[in-house]
């Protein structure tokens, strides 16, 4: 049974699509089957995994909507060694007409319970709104990777997505967790940086990963030739960086037990 965790921050430019890209791309390296969902219309980690969006019929928009089956849908990333359920700019028109559908919130999870048994790992990757789309990926979701540069407004957008977790836990999924805080585009030559992750680890504690993914110009530049940082440059070290994260969410996992039910969805 896959262990399915979404990509989310309510900030934009954090890093959501750069973290699942090569999240997806560093577990596939440490021998794990993955699906990698893209629910931002905008299909930057479509395009990311080398699969072109422009291209991309059926893609996860006739899936949510019951127009194609996801087995259809989906992709292989040509060098990730993943699976991709793309998108492209018709998933824009998904948030609308969704909402006269029943359990609207629930289709994404109906639609990977199809597909669970075939991946070790499912990862959404979120659009930078609470709309109906980010609401799906929250219900389908075992858990939250929140990937965060240490930056002040950044602890801003923090509690409110925090709220909005266990919003979601009390009213429509009672299994999500926040899995952890991911520390991305991080400088330590920069003190403020330095001051916030300690002021995030003496706040979450064990919450907050042990890796950090630097600020890294390899991870920037491997988008623009469709290959995951964690493929383009293996020896960069923002692609060792991912690759710990890929082993460390691994570990999580199997000692963890992520896969049982929490009461509480950020426990201490």
């Amino acid at each position: 049974m896959a262990s399915v965790f979404c990509v989310a921050n309510q900030k934009g430019g954090v890093g959501k699509t750069t973290t699942s890209v090569n999240l997806a791309a560093g577990l596939a390296r440490v021998g794990q089957r993955v699906l990698l969902v893209d629910l931002d219309p905008q299909g930057n980690a479509t395009m990311g995994s080398g699969v072109d969006k422009r291209q991309l019929h059926p893609s996860v928009y006739q899936a949510l909507l019951g127009i194609a089956p996801l087995r259809e849908a989906r992709r292989t990333s040509p060098q990730g060694g993943y699976d991709v359920l793309g998108a492209n700019r018709e998933l824009a028109g998904a948030e609308v007409e969704l909402v006269d559908e029943e359990r609207r919130e629930h289709r994404l999870k109906q639609l990977l319970a199809e597909v669970a048994d075939e991946y070790d790992f499912v990862l959404i990757d979120t659009p930078p709104a609470l709309g109906l789309l980010t609401l799906n990926a929250l219900c389908a979701a075992r858990g939250v990777i929140v990937p965060m540069q240490c930056e002040y407004f950044a602890l801003e957008g923090l509690t409110d997505l925090v709220n909005t977790v266990r919003q979601v836990h009390a009213k429509l999924n009672p299994e999500l967790v926040l899995i952890g805080l991911l520390r991305v585009m991080f400088d330590p030559r920069i003190t403020l940086q330095q001051q916030v992750s300690e002021q995030l680890k003496a706040h979450f504690g064990s919450k907050v990963f042990d890796a950090v993914i630097p600020r890294n110009v390899r991870l920037a530049e491997a988008p623009s030739y469709g290959l995951p940082g964690v493929v383009f440059d293996r020896a960069s070290r923002g692609a060792q960086a991912y690759i710990e994260f890929a082993e460390e969410m691994v570990r999580r996992v199997r000692t963890e037990g992520l896969a049982s039910r929490s009461p509480d969805p950020t426990p201490a």
